[in-house]
């Protein structure tokens, strides 16, 4: 995979990466399970947009080439530890933001994103940034919460501008099925989850449209 310099000029929010892992227990041990679920097969070359403190680090399968991208520095610190504390060494850390991805045209097998759309500042670009990079054939594998319907997305609407400054820049209200389809492409597999009572998700793989 080539890669060129592209760093993020965000300072990062630091006391919410220090509680994050903290706030998301009580939810991993399911979240978890959807993770190995999701990154199961996965071969080649593989970029993970939004990593995070690093959750999905130990649900890779062997044998795969993960460079793993992070905005913010002090969560990139955090997936850094966690990356030595685990010992592999098919991943790699780097500090960039998922709106300008640091590669190549057509340089990937598969883009990882888990709940990552619903916090960066430009998801179509995002979503442009992925289909450049993604090799023909290549696939999107996401887990990303999502406005519900009716009275719920109602209510989401009313609370997001608080919940967005609460949980460092989140939206909880994105229409994010609909932006990957307006962006170019066909989910090919697709659930419905809830992370919370108030808070549905989708889990699934999304390919190029032909």
């Amino acid at each position: 995979m080539s890669m060129s310099t592209n760093m993020p000029t965000e300072r990062g929010h630091r006391w919410f990466a220090a509680t994050y892992d903290l706030m998301t227990k009580p939810g991993e041990k399911k979240l978890g399970r959807l993770r190995k679920r999701l990154l199961a097969g996965l071969q080649g070359d593989v970029v993970e947009i939004g990593a995070g403190t690093g959750a999905n680090f130990e649900h890779y399968p062997s044998g795969v080439r993960v460079v793993a991208f992070e905005p913010d520095p002090h969560m990139l610190k955090r997936a850094q530890a966690r990356l030595a504390a685990l010992g592999r060494t098919d991943i790699d850390v780097r500090l960039a933001a998922a709106e300008s991805l640091p590669f190549d045209d057509a340089s990937c097998d598969a883009v990882v994103s888990t709940l990552v759309l619903c916090t960066v500042h430009d998801v179509a670009q995002t979503l442009v940034e992925i289909r450049r990079v993604l090799r023909r054939g290549g696939e999107l594998r996401f887990i990303e919460h999502v406005r519900g319907e009716g009275a719920l997305g109602r209510g989401q609407d009313l609370v997001q501008p608080v919940w967005g400054w609460c949980a460092a820049g989140c939206h909880m209200n994105r229409r994010t099925e609909d932006a990957l389809r307006e962006a170019g492409f066909d989910i090919a597999e697709l659930e419905h989850k809830k992370m919370a009572p108030w808070m549905p998700a989708i889990v699934g793989t999304a390919r190029e449209r032909a």
